[in-house]
């Protein structure tokens, strides 16, 4: 097995060899380089720079509004408080499904101006020919199957994928197309845990779930959903361990009691 002790940085041929030992990987996202410091503190072994942060940094009803300019400024933001962690970037909506030119330029963007090692791409056989453009000029890629946020409007909603037989051979065929194109490792959002085994077996590379079971090799999940910060949903597949949200408010509830009674700031808090 890996030792963290015994890593000093994580890198993709890593994460590859963590599938081969067994050992499970662990990411989490982040927006800003205070969380990021924190979680690569945690011994976390992938950070992703979610376009998620779209909807938990800037309040968007859903992903598909955030842009490359805002993306740049979280990763930026993030690289600045990663030093050992594997740093992810979401390639947001239209960045990459134009051109392949144009997805050249932006995962280029995020590596040479945002410092990121990876990059994130949803959707199967319509995006090969860009994993497989990217990977030959050297830009990591980690790929993403089952619910793809940005195609909502086209399920129709959030609901689990591949329960249908159809659906599932075909993501199953992805799957393996999108190893053959060259990427890393590929992340399955909420899709059944029995089909995530399948898909998971029938790879030699990492899979990454996000609501697909325990039978994948690794799992992510939205750092400000698991913390307790984001209450505007809570998905079947989110376990809190913290309740921070809860804990802020009563603090600045406090803190604002304070100040209304005089009672902040008080002798040892004055010069």
């Amino acid at each position: 097995m890996l030792l963290q002790k015994e890593v000093k940085r994580i890198t993709v041929p890593l994460i590859r060899r963590m599938k081969e030992q067994g050992e499970p990987i662990a990411m989490l996202t982040a927006y800003d380089a205070l969380m990021a410091e924190i979680l690569d503190h945690s011994g976390i072994d992938i950070i992703l720079v979610g376009d998620s942060g779209g909807m938990v940094m800037a309040g968007h009803e859903n992903t598909l509004s955030v842009t490359m300019d805002e993306m740049l400024h979280y990763v930026k933001a993030v690289r600045k408080g990663v030093n050992r962690a594997l740093l992810v970037a979401d390639m947001p909506f239209l960045s990459y499904q134009v051109s392949v030119e144009d997805a050249v330029r932006n995962a280029g963007r995020f590596v040479q101006e945002g410092g990121a090692e990876a990059v994130k791409i949803e959707g199967g056989k319509v995006v090969l020919p860009v994993i497989e453009k990217l990977v030959d000029i050297g830009i990591p890629v980690m790929g993403h199957l089952g619910l793809t946020p940005q195609s909502i409007h086209l399920f129709g909603g959030y609901g689990v994928q591949g329960k249908e037989a159809e659906v599932a051979e075909k993501l199953k065929e992805e799957a393996r197309l999108l190893e053959k194109a060259g990427v890393f490792s590929i992340v399955l959002e909420k899709i059944p845990a029995l089909l995530a085994k399948e898909i998971t077996a029938s790879l030699t590379i990492p899979t990454i779930g996000i609501g697909a079971g325990k039978y994948c090799d690794g799992q992510v999940l939205v750092s400000h959903d698991m913390l307790g910060l984001y209450e505007k949903f809570k998905p079947k597949f989110v376990r809190r361990y913290a309740e921070l949200g809860k804990t802020m408010l009563e603090a600045f509830i406090n803190y604002v009691q304070d100040v209304k009674k005089r009672k902040f700031p008080d002798d040892h808090e004055s010069y």
